[in-house]
């Protein structure tokens, strides 16, 4: 390379590293009107063109690049850059393959489709790869490379349940042909145990474990211990494991809590159920050696660990369980003393719960007693939190009997003063701080989120209101105080002011995995509350931003997999891999792209791209087998035991998305889509940047997409909404109704293709190598079916004609109730949500040639009574709207709130003036989300008007 030329590339690549990408291309454009095959500067401009978004352009030169078969490392690092920001993995695979047989002696090519094939989950061709590398250069991490992708591929869902074994054979095969043991490291130790443990060669795997070596590696790999643990278990070994656990915690003073469950386990090792007369006293004589094991280690310890009273109490409560107890007070005894000597500890509410509520009688009142002489404001923090757990464990034990109106209005107030009484101890805390008196402010917004469900209707709402000015003080007062702020999320959706939940979500200042596990808090059923049809694309944005790790995860998941190989960290790559599956398959991804998709036909022109684009990505996820990774526990509950939990007192319409609901909204515009669309499966794979993603194990022998999405199983309809449901009914009747139609003026494949063909020719200047144009089957001319009899036009059925009339009543029995905001938002959303559905699939049958060629006069006829319907209906609802808007934010919508929470003018800092505050932006936050949904739906209702 001259030195011109070589300063050319580096300028390219500083642009590239500084993101100024339009000075890469102009940079790249000159160096190809000097050296039109430069390879390298094709490659950089399409990396530089990808991070434009200009696909289209990038694709042409990519094609090139491939067609000219590069083994210049730099060409091949550039065009894999490239191809992974296209998705196209397997072109990588096969780039990489194609430059290794050019040099069949460069070991780093050889590497690198390794590092291909594992980035692609693409375990058998990796294991051959490997194992070919192995032969080849001779270095053992080759061979363990080989045997772990055997391991992987064994494991993969895909794979099927008979080769299982069989794989896990030829890597047990494999590591016993290593010229060093597998003990040389660790990691290596680990693949040797998962094989074993997987074949179940106990015997092989005792012997190992055994040895001085095996033991030094479960003593310092945690990994290695907690696969040791399993195969002891596995192996029918716990009493010898309960053995060694209680050596570990004597003799190491490790106080791990699984070596006292090791020991735990042991104890009632075998038993299932009661333990019968015969080997009753056996056990109960183990439960003794136990207890005084724990009550040795627990007198040692003193206040310094609790590990060994957690394990008494535990040991009582299998006791229990088995009829092993033989002491009625013993229970009683070790839950006071555990609270006497860790009740000052923030988790000693969490560590009692599942142990005091198998007090019974008189051991239920004694500790009930017990509580209330401990449930005061103390002088110092220790008792303050001692305190606040006595408050939540009397709370936890109340019976649903006795939970009355007065009972919880007596303990709000309680709370309350608690609260304020409590805030001296924050008093000079920085900002930054929580203050101790939290907790104070959660049990009183519970208790009274509990007195809203047992009043109901609008006497109940003003504990609603009560639990906001509450919670909105309170999280003034401790800006980083998560939970609370997960209460005022979930009660703000209720009262119908999501742009003050979206607040407080922010404010949660989620990061990278959070965003899976937390945006359901408010973006389950987004589409209720967005104003997409108005414009505000900010809850669309916040999916859009909440989808931002599942784009990460496909490439730096991956990439932390095949440092893991490189490195030889094998205990790393089941954790990391486990991580990629479950955010690629996570459930809270495609929940929130349906409510994208929801949201975008609000606000876009329907057209043939938005459809074709959205039906091929609803397509890939249908049959995705879902991981839930939502976390719903992360919601405080202070609640009765055996009454709801908070979670479920204000869950939106009493139901949570799962599943099933994201099934039925797959169905409904799978269908609608795929009837709009010129696509059929050829097409669709001609359309795709990247890779098709595999699909599940499980789908393979389920029929035809198209049949499957037109089933309605009753499982679906369960979990969804009375509203929701019409919605599923009025979309499936319409679909059934208007296929025969579809079918038969769908043009064929051949026309299809030639035009996206056209289309693609027009944006990138020629069409990519390899797309090539189907012939049309039996002589046809590509065009219609015009030796075709059309379908006889029939009447549509009820379900659709009655459909927005059938709605309007459910509005305005909804309206004239004391029902909470957003179950009128729901209404009127998905009344609409249908008018975009229907215009969806009448799309169709709008150019007046169509009609008059298939004879569709009548049908169209059709259209126009169901617009008609549709058109006033959306207008009645948008006025009504507009009506409940104008009274939101006045005077007396205030009053009510402001004086539902008097009560709580207690302090001098949660004083009128801050109340009224509060009620200010409740109200006004509320007459938004109103007006904005008015407007919104007239919009709708103006654009597809004709």
């Amino acid at each position: 390379m001259s030195a011109a030329l070589d300063r050319q590339i580096r300028q390219i690549y500083d642009a590239l590293d500084t993101g100024s990408n339009k000075a890469a291309i102009v940079a790249c454009t000159k160096l190809l009107k000097k050296q039109p095959n430069n390879d390298l500067a094709k490659a950089l401009k399409a990396l530089a063109l990808v991070r434009s978004q200009k696909v289209e352009e990038s694709l042409v030169l990519c094609d090139e690049v491939l067609a000219a078969k590069p083994s210049d490392e730099s060409v091949l690092n550039a065009m894999s850059h490239v191809l992974r920001g296209l998705g196209r993995h397997l072109d990588i695979i096969s780039m990489y393959e194609t430059a290794w047989k050019q040099q069949p002696l460069n070991e780093e090519l050889g590497i690198n489709v390794f590092s291909a094939n594992t980035r692609a989950a693409n375990w058998k061709a990796a294991q051959q790869v490997a194992t070919k590398l192995h032969k080849q250069f001779k270095e053992e991490r080759f061979l363990y490379w080989s045997i772990f992708c055997a391991v992987l591929q064994a494991n993969d869902p895909l794979t099927p349940e008979a080769l299982r074994p069989v794989l896990f054979k030829l890597a047990h095969r494999l590591i016993t042909s290593a010229s060093t043991p597998s003990y040389f490291s660790a990691d290596r130790f680990y693949v040797n145990l998962v094989i074993l443990k997987e074949l179940e060669l106990w015997d092989e795997a005792t012997t190992l474990l055994s040895s001085d070596i095996g033991q030094a590696i479960s003593n310092t790999s945690l990994s290695v211990d907690e696969l040791r643990r399993d195969i002891w278990k596995l192996k029918g070994s716990i009493k010898e494991e309960g053995e060694r656990a209680q050596a570990r915690i004597l003799e190491k003073e490790d106080r791990n809590w699984l070596e006292f469950i090791s020991i735990l386990d042991a104890t009632f090792a075998g038993l299932e159920g009661e333990a019968s007369a015969e080997n009753a006293e056996e056990y109960k004589s183990n439960v003794a050696k136990s207890q005084q094991f724990f009550a040795q280690i627990a007198d040692k310890d003193g206040l310094r660990d609790r590990s060994a009273p957690l394990a008494l109490l535990e040991l009582e409560k299998r006791a229990l369980r088995h009829s092993l107890s033989t002491d009625v007070a013993a229970l009683y005894t070790l839950v006071e003393s555990y609270f006497e000597n860790f009740g000052d500890k923030t988790c000693a509410y969490e560590d009692l719960q599942s142990y005091v509520v198998l007090l019974k009688g008189a051991d239920a009142d004694k500790w009930k007693l017990y509580l209330e002489q401990r449930a005061v404001i103390s002088s110092n923090l220790d008792g303050l939190r001692r305190s606040i757990n006595a408050f939540k464990l009397l709370r936890y034990t109340i019976s649903a009997s006795s939970q009355t109106v007065d009972s919880e209005t007596a303990l709000a107030k309680l709370y309350v003063e608690a609260y304020f009484d409590a805030l001296k101890f924050g008093k000079n805390l920085p900002e930054t701080e929580r203050q101790p008196a939290d907790d104070f402010a959660i049990l009183a917004g519970q208790t009274f989120v509990s007195l809203w469900k047992l009043i109901g209707g609008d006497e109940g709402l003003k504990y609603l209101y009560n639990a906001i000015a509450l919670l909105d003080f309170a999280v003034g007062k401790s800006k980083d105080s998560y939970h609370i702020k997960l209460m005022l999320i979930r009660i703000y959706l209720l009262l119908g002011a999501p742009s003050m939940a979206l607040e407080q979500y922010r404010a949660l200042n989620l990061k990278q995995v959070q965003t899976d596990t937390l945006s359901h808090l408010v973006l389950a059923r987004a589409s209720n509350f967005a104003l997409a049809s108005l414009g505000d694309l900010t809850y669309s944005n916040e999916c859009m931003e909440a989808s931002q790790i599942y784009v990460n995860n496909a490439s730096d998941t991956s990439e932390f997999i095949v440092r893991a190989f490189v490195q030889e960290k094998y205990t790393q790559i089941p954790e990391f891999s486990a991580l990629e599956d479950r955010l690629e398959n996570s459930l809270q991804r495609d929940l929130m792209k349906v409510e994208h998709v929801r949201m975008r036909l609000a606000h876009e022109v329907i057209n043939t791209e938005l459809v074709d684009m959205e039906l091929i990505e609803l397509k890939f996820i249908f049959d995705r087998f879902h991981h839930d990774n939502r976390d719903f526990d992360i919601i405080p509950n202070f609640q009765p035991h055996n009454t709801p939990s908070f979670d479920e007192q204000t869950r939106l319409f009493g139901k949570t998305p799962n599943q099933e609901w994201l099934s039925a909204f797959l169905k409904i515009y799978i269908r609608a889509f795929q009837q709009a669309s010129d696509l059929d499966d050829t097409v669709e794979d001609k359309l795709l940047i990247g890779d098709r993603p595999k699909p599940h194990i499980s789908a393979a022998n389920k029929g035809p997409i198209r049949e499957r999405v037109a089933e309605k199983l009753q499982e679906e309809i369960d979990e969804l909404t009375s509203d929701e449901a019409a919605l599923f009914e009025f979309t499936s009747a319409l679909g059934n109704w208007l296929e025969p139609h579809h079918d038969h003026i769908r043009p064929p494949p051949s026309q299809v293709m030639s035009e996206v063909a056209r289309l693609s020719e027009l944006k990138s200047g020629q069409q990519p190598k390899g797309f090539q144009i189907p012939v049309p089957e039996n002589g046809s001319n590509g065009q219609t079916k015009k030796d075709e009899e059309p379908p006889a036009v029939q009447e549509p059925s009820e379900v659709v004609t009655k459909f927005f009339t059938n709605m309007k009543e459910r509005f305005d029995v909804v309206l004239g109730s004391s029902a909470l905001p957003p179950e009128l938002l729901h209404i009127v959303a998905l009344t609409q949500e249908a008018f975009l559905i229907f215009n969806v699939v009448i799309t169709r049958f709008k150019p007046s040639a169509v009609v008059k060629a298939h004879k569709l006069s009548q049908l169209v006829q059709y259209f126009k009574d169901i617009r008609t319907s549709a058109l006033e209906v959306l207008n009645q609802m948008s006025a009504e709207l507009k009506k409940l808007a104008d009274v939101q934010a006045d005077a007396a919508a205030r009053a009510s709130f402001v004086d539902a929470c008097k009560a709580l003018e207690g302090s001098a800092e949660l004083d009128h003036e801050s109340i009224v505050s509060v009620a200010k932006r409740i109200t006004e936050a509320r007459k938004a989300i109103f007006e904005g949904i008015s407007s919104g739906t007239a919009k709708v209702a103006k654009t597809y008007a004709a």
